[in-house]
Formats: C-alpha cells, structure tokens, sequence
C-alpha cells in the first residue's frame, strides 16, 4: 500500500527528530574528527538533514539513517572542497572517508561514537574559558543558542558571537581533535562537566517531554557523565555530579500529580522517589568526598541529600543546606547559588532574612529575566505580607514561565495570595 504524502513526509521528519535526538553529537563529532572545522561539519549535517527531509518521503527512511546522514553530510563537504571552499589537500581524505563509511553501511556496522574525544577538544586550553562549555553543548549535543544562552544567563547574540569565536578559534589555531592524554583530562574536565550538567538541566526542565528537542538529553548526560566517571577514576567532581544527577532523577515521579500538576520539591510524595537511586547518589556522594578534595558538584550534591533525607521521616535540616550553600557560594561566586542560599536562609530565619538576602541580588543583570529569581522573590514576599510586591514578583514570573504546569501553579499562588487578602 502506498503511503500518502502527508503521511510520508510525517515519518520522514519523524526519523530524521529521531536520529537528530539520538545521534546529533555522534555525527557531529566523527565529521569533525576528520574534518578539522566545526562550522564546515555542522553547515554539512544542516544540508544532509535538509536533503533527508526532501528524500526520505519517496524512498522511505534507510535501516541506519544516522550511517545515510553521515555519508551525505561526508559528500556535502565533498562537494564544497571541490568548488574551493575547503582546502584542496582535504579531497583525497574525504574520498577515502566516503568510501569507507559505504564499506561501514554495507557491513552494518555502528558509527563509532567520538563525543568524549570531541568534548575534550572543545575544552582545549587553547579556546576561551567562557566559550567551552557552551561549545561542547551546541556541538556534541545540538543545542541551540538561546537554550545554552539561558543556562548560562546571557543574551542569545552574545552567547552566538562566543561561539562563533571558539569555532574560528579551533580552525584557525588547528586545535587537534584527537583525545588529549590522560594527564591534560583534569585541566579541561570542569568544562566538560558543565555542559553536561546543563544537558541534564534542559532535559529536566522538560518532565512531560513535550519539547523534542529536550527528549532524552537526560539519558545522554547521564550516559556521558558515568563514562567520565570511569575514564577518570581518580578524579571526584565527576562522581559528585553523577550524584547530583541521581538525586535529582530519583524524584522524577514525583514532580507532577496525577492531573499533571506542578508539585514543589518539599510537598512531593516521598514513597513516589526512587529508594535505588538515591542510594546509588548517595554511595557516590559519599565516595567523592573521601577524595579530601571538594568541588562544586560535590557540595551540589550534598544538598540535595540533605533534602532527600526526608524521605527517612525527619525534617528538612535548614541550618545545614544554609551552610551547605554558604560554602558554595564562597567557592563558585555563583548568582544561582545566592539566590538558592537565600530561599534555604528563609526556611531558617525567616522570610525576611531571604528578602534581606535576595537585596544583595536584585541589580545583578543576569537576573532580569531569570524567572526561579521572580518566583523566589514572589513567594518570599508574599510569606512577608508585602502583598503589592508580592504581585509585582508572581505577575513577573508567570509571565516569564514556558512550563504550563509551573505557570499554572504560580498562577494559583497569587490566586490564593489574592483571596487571603479579601477576607
């Protein structure tokens, strides 16, 4: 039966989201591995995607479209060594990479998967320090500009222009994208570490996997960190973010209601956290910090124990996760963290003591459109009694939301907050 056109222009798109999710950084770093230029391996793979969408639909998707996307991409790049965009001294190589990669499809064989090697060419010292991390999630793992601009609170043009320099940068400087030896990993594993935090952030950010672009960045990074963490057994940080991760992953369940509800950590059902993972993140934990040497990821994770802990029936020890924070604000200088120190300090001291906190946050301008930032303010305002602020912050921080369930359940607070004050 022939499939009509709509339909096949669906599955064809659909193969192609597929292998975009599944493959993206795979493809992107064995184009690169060979072809030395990031933009020219990514301009490739852009036509190759184009070209599948245009074929796909008459001759249906191939049995390894990632293999098929490769070879195109491959002789995409060919073609424009031909016409003299790339150097001359590349067509015989990429000769020889097509008809290697056609023996590959014939024999079936699994494209090998280079994305360690490439994330740690992208934190090559030669490259500046603020672009490594964001280089690694748009090239290994797809992201967009204005995803990796918001994890990383800037504007999307400057984050774009910081890119664009680091790929001029690897091509003009010929970083090398071979893997680095064992003792340059440590100099270039915070990096590295980054951008897979931020991964697993922007696919936790999506619980419902509504957003295809967000489906299964939390398996990758959570892939890619525990291959990090055997490749680099006497290194702790990675083991800390592992634990972190695990955490955070074991309350997936818990984070909506049946309805689909938003459910904030500390009114989450504790029976619904996974018992498994949580002692997996807290052996890790555990283990990291025997190393004496603590980081980032490490203290991260120890919060987050802290909060876990009451799953055991005790309460939340506030004075501990303010001290917790205290000590990762010292190390990180970070703006998340003050504001998250300051949400933990009203928990202990009171609401005011947050606010009297967040005072020493408010003009930084990273915040101006962070939304946790609003939200924060709004529920501490309204624990406050200053009801017009309070208004001010929710209004702010729905507006700010893209998440409906999180909009819909700030909504409810300021409706709740509205209808305490007429009574």
């Amino acid at each position: 039966m022939t499939v009509p056109p709509s339909d096949a222009d669906g599955l064809a798109k659909r193969a192609a989201e597929d292998a975009a999710r599944r493959s993206y950084g795979k493809l992107i770093a064995c184009l690169a591995a060979q072809t030395r230029d990031l933009s020219e391996a990514e301009d490739a793979l852009a036509e190759a995607f184009a070209l599948a969408l245009k074929t796909w639909p008459e001759t249906g998707a191939p049995a390894s479209p990632e293999a098929w996307l490769l070879t195109a991409a491959r002789r995409r790049f060919l073609d424009a060594a031909r016409r003299g965009k790339t150097r001359k001294a590349a067509i015989p190589r990429l000769n020889a990479m097509i008809a290697e990669l056609e023996a590959e499809q014939a024999a079936d064989r699994p494209i090998p998967d280079d994305r360690l090697r490439l994330i740690f060419a992208c934190a090559h010292p030669a490259i500046d320090e603020a672009a490594r991390a964001p280089l690694i999630l748009q090239t290994v793992l797809g992201l967009d500009a204005a995803a990796i601009a918001s994890a990383f609170l800037v504007s999307p043009a400057a984050m774009s222009q910081r890119l664009v320099r680091a790929k001029t940068k690897i091509r003009d400087a010929g970083v090398p994208f071979a893997e680095p030896d064992l003792d340059a990993l440590p100099g270039r594993l915070e990096a590295a570490l980054q951008a897979i935090y931020a991964v697993f952030t922007q696919g936790w950010s999506d619980p419902a996997g509504a957003d295809p672009r967000s489906r299964g960045l939390v398996d990758e990074a959570l892939f890619l960190v525990r291959l990090l963490a055997a490749l680099m057994p006497n290194e702790p940080e990675p083991r800390g973010l592992l634990a972190l991760m695990l955490y955070a992953h074991a309350r997936r369940g818990a984070r909506r209601d049946r309805e689909g509800r938003f459910t904030p950590l500390d009114a989450q059902n504790t029976a619904l956290w996974d018992e498994g993972l949580i002692e997996e993140a807290e052996a890790l934990m555990m283990s990291a910090l025997s190393f004496g040497r603590i980081g980032r990821f490490q203290i991260e994770a120890a919060i987050q124990s802290a909060h876990v802990h009451r799953r055991l029936g005790a309460p939340t020890d506030w004075a501990a996760i303010v001290e917790l924070y205290d000590s990762l604000l010292a190390l990180t200088g970070s703006v998340v963290a003050g504001l998250n120190r300051a949400l933990a300090l009203s928990r202990r001291d009171g609401a005011e003591a947050g606010l009297q906190a967040l005072e020493g946050l408010k003009d930084d301008p990273r915040l101006a459109d962070y939304q946790p930032y609003w939200a924060a303010r709004a529920d501490l305002c309204d624990r406050a009694g200053r009801t017009a602020q309070a208004e001010a912050a929710y209004l702010r921080a729905i507006g700010l939301e893209s998440d409906p369930a999180v909009r819909s359940a700030l909504q409810d607070r300021l409706a709740d907050m509205t209808s305490r004050q007429a009574c």
